[in-house]
């Protein structure tokens, strides 16, 4: 199950994958259900594809699309120390 700041389905959520190489990818998405099955399809993106299977483990509830986007950059730039760190808290 994926560490979460916030329980709510209302809002935009950037996202962690830990895919099956091992590596960690971040995104957003409205419905995160329907993004990680997409991801686990080879639909969502090309990164993911090839790294199959993906594994949500991390996710934070944003009140917007912009503020989603914001963090999810914010996130992007950690380190992989950082990223593990908001994984496992």
């Amino acid at each position: 199950m994926a560490k979460s700041r916030k329980e709510s389905a209302d809002g935009w959520s950037p996202y962690i994958l830990r895919c099956g190489d091992g590596t960690l990818y971040t995104g957003i998405a409205k419905d995160l259900e329907r993004r990680v099955t997409q991801h686990n399809a080879g639909t969502a993106s090309r990164y993911t594809r090839c790294r199959l299977p993906a594994s949500l483990v991390y996710q934070e509830e944003q009140p917007s699309q912009s503020a989603a986007l914001k963090r999810e950059l914010a996130i992007k730039a950690l380190s992989r120390t950082a990223k593990e760190g908001l994984i496992r808290p």
